[in-house]
């Protein structure tokens, strides 16, 4: 989306994308969707039935111990087929759900290999009888139409002890990846690229140049250099990305190429779901470029699988993470779409629940971390102020305090954003004007009202520059739906959510409440881990979809970038300790805990910036979470045992 921002002083403007957020979702007020009838009935779909974990408390504990140092389970990691023997659905109440849509004259079922869902093929009819419901189509204000159950779907007694959710009834979706992008006319930059890379010492493929930093760039900020200089390389390791948009790996190896990084030959493999995706402009497939570039240029010899499905029904996210950890070839996981978790209350569904879809993602987190596979998500690019960035935004809409899923989730890696240090005046933003030249000292929690507060001083503009920039920044705050994990309970600077948080709709003739969070709930805390996420200090990417000529483009950045980091580290830190690294959440905050900050830890502490709403200070914080990496010391901490 373009964000023109008129000046009144020069005849130009600050442009920022913050791109793979479509039209779409744009909303008016979730009341005002017009019903267009019933869809047609014999219209084809398709249906994942997520069914019931058991033994979920003794999987949590299984959970724990296998990434406590000195427990007798630690880093005994489990198969797929041990996980569905033991905490699986059965055979027989696998049988009986398949009975039973075999009643309603669905008889195309799969069954994965986890035992926690049957994917089936019938029509629309066929499942709004066996769910009790009617599927209607709607159209937004904006003009977008989608389908979606017009009355809860309910769950047949028959069932209703085995059956969690049903996914894919709804095309109503909500999903975006968490990626942004910072444009301008001109670039306040270093005087030369040769002074740049200049300084760029420590590896070979940086640059040195915010916003053309690339992925030797990162090795430089966060240590990672010895271990490349220790022979650890990736070999050996599979990354997994997650998707929901096509992309061209071509890209991926020119990227590679281009910042001179040899990289193992024909590591990508695409497994699409849902029948995959076709690569269009604009809708997300820059995403899946940088998803690619970023991890295995980490970690350049890792094999690397792309689950990449479709962004059209709230099953297709659902079918690709299912099969991505079912299949238990990746060793790290990582995606960087998501959505407000809010968008699926009630509220938000003209009088549905969507969180089983919640739920369906909380099962198969529980398998990867039980299989040991470290799984990471964005935090999103809305600062505290998730709903913002998908159109809930003032003077319309209030703005409360809300965090992005699955990133929400306690059982992935919350990944979160900062700001590099840099220097900018106004030419850097418009290209002209001059203007004193600030800096960023230090790398901060990331949030744009840095920005919008230099503006305000040296070109203010009617209304103010912060309503213009309002909530570009890392992700980050407190859930409101999953409560707090046992790993943050000793953790200093753990919030709780506050009061007064509502959606208000101020668009009508009065205004109108459409939610209202609790305060001062327990919930979980995020993110958990940040990198440099700030487009202003941000990366090159290499995209012939999006730019068909020359192909690349500077100035992207996002926690889009921070999940596929952090899984490209992981890689890397497989190979370096020989076994699979299990869900860093228990690991990371043990080690802050016990061991903070300082000269040999694991982190750096982020003490400066905010995300609009929650500060960098000593400590974990909302904002940046416990901090960024120094990845040779965490290495260092995994292979001692603690």
């Amino acid at each position: 989306m373009h964000m023109n921002l008129q000046r009144t002083a020069l005849a130009t403007s600050l442009t920022l994308l913050l791109t793979g957020l479509s039209t779409a979702s744009l909303a008016a007020a979730p009341q005002t969707f017009t019903d267009l009838g019933a869809t047609a009935k014999s219209q084809p779909v398709n249906v994942t039935l997520v069914l019931k974990l058991h033994n979920q408390a003794a999987l949590e504990d299984y959970i724990q111990r296998s990434v406590t140092p000195g427990d007798p389970l630690y880093h005994q990691f489990l198969t797929t087929a041990q996980f569905a023997e033991r905490y699986g659905a059965t055979a027989s109440e696998i049988a009986r759900v398949q009975a039973f849509l075999k009643q309603q004259g669905i008889s195309s079922t799969t069954v994965m290999s986890n035992h926690l869902a049957i994917e089936a093929t019938g029509t629309l009819s066929q499942f709004s009888a066996a769910f009790q419901t009617s599927i209607h189509d709607y159209q937004s204000a904006d003009g977008r139409q989608f389908h979606r159950p017009s009355t809860q779907p309910v769950i047949p007694s028959v069932i209703a002890d085995t059956l969690l959710s049903a996914a894919g009834l709804s095309t109503d979706v909500k999903l975006h990846p968490n990626i942004a992008r910072a444009d301008r006319i001109g670039a306040f930059k270093l005087p030369n690229k040769t002074a740049a890379f200049a300084q760029a010492k420590g590896n070979s493929t940086a640059t040195g140049i915010p916003e053309e930093y690339t992925v030797g760039d990162v090795a430089n900020f966060y240590n990672i250099n010895p271990l490349y200089q220790a022979g650890i390389n990736g070999k050996g390791s599979t990354i997994g990305i997650v998707t929901l948009a096509a992309f061209q790996p071509s890209d991926a190896y020119a990227y590679w190429s281009m910042i001179g990084l040899p990289v193992k030959a024909n590591r990508i493999t695409v497994i699409p779901i849902d029948g995959g995706d076709t690569p269009v402009a604009g809708v997300g497939d820059d995403e899946t470029s940088l998803d690619v570039e970023q991890s295995g240029g980490l970690a350049p010899q890792a094999n690397i699988r792309v689950y990449e499905a479709p962004n059209i029904t709230n099953g297709n996210f659902v079918d690709a993470f299912y099969a991505a950890v079912s299949d238990n070839i990746a060793d790290s996981i990582s995606t960087s779409w998501g959505q407000a978790e809010e968008d699926l209350f009630p509220q938000m569904n003209g009088g549905v629940d969507e969180t089983g879809i919640l739920k369906a993602f909380h099962q198969i987190f529980l398998e990867a971390a039980a299989q040991g596979i470290s799984t990471f998500a964005a935090s999103g690019d809305s600062g505290a102020y998730d709903l913002v960035r998908e159109g809930f935004d003032s003077p319309t809409y209030s703005t409360p305090l809300t965090v992005d899923s699955p990133s929400d989730d306690a059982y992935i890696t919350s990944s979160g954003g900062t700001t590099r240090p840099f220097s900018f005046n106004i030419t850097y933003f418009f290209g002209s004007g001059g203007g004193p030249t600030e800096s960023i000292k230090h790398e901060q929690v990331w949030g744009w009202d840095y920005i919008a507060n230099y503006l305000n001083a040296y070109d203010p503009i009617p209304g103010g520059w912060r309503q213009q920039l309002f909530s570009s920044g890392g992700g980050g705050g407190v859930s409101i739906y999953w409560q707090e994990p046992f790993y943050q309970l000793l953790t200093r600077g753990i919030r709780r959510s506050e009061p007064n948080q509502s959606l208000i709709y101020y668009g009508g003739s009065a205004p109108q409440t459409i939610f209202t969070l609790p305060a001062n709930f327990a919930g979980r805390n995020v993110p958990d881990i940040s990198l440099n996420a700030d487009p202003e200090s941000g990366y090159t990417l290499v995209d012939s979809v999006d730019f068909p000529s020359p192909g690349v483009a500077d100035g992207y950045g996002g926690t889009s970038f921070v999940a596929p980091q952090l899984n490209g580290i992981t890689a890397l830190l497989r190979q370096g300790n020989g076994h699979r690294i299990g869900l860093w959440g228990p690991q990371v905050y043990l080690l802050q805990n016990f061991f903070g900050y300082g000269v040999f830890s694991p982190f750096n502490d982020i003490t400066a910036g905010d995300n609009w709403f929650y500060f960098g200070i000593p400590g974990y914080e909302p904002g940046a979470g416990i901090g960024t990496l120094n990845v040779a010391n965490f290495n260092t901490f995994l292979r001692s045992g603690f």
